[in-house]
């Protein structure tokens, strides 16, 4: 999982669902699992 300042391209790709836990912004990807980020 990377730590981002932005997942605005994240957000872009194919499959990519954004999720709030705990407070932060999460990026999981089910198609392509590579592009799970967090929102730093």
């Amino acid at each position: 999982m990377k730590v981002r300042n932005s997942l605005k391209s994240l957000k872009k790709k194919p499959g990519a669902q954004v999720v709030r836990r705990r407070g932060r912004l999460y990026v999981i990807n089910k198609h392509n699992p590579r592009f799970k980020a967090r929102q730093g």
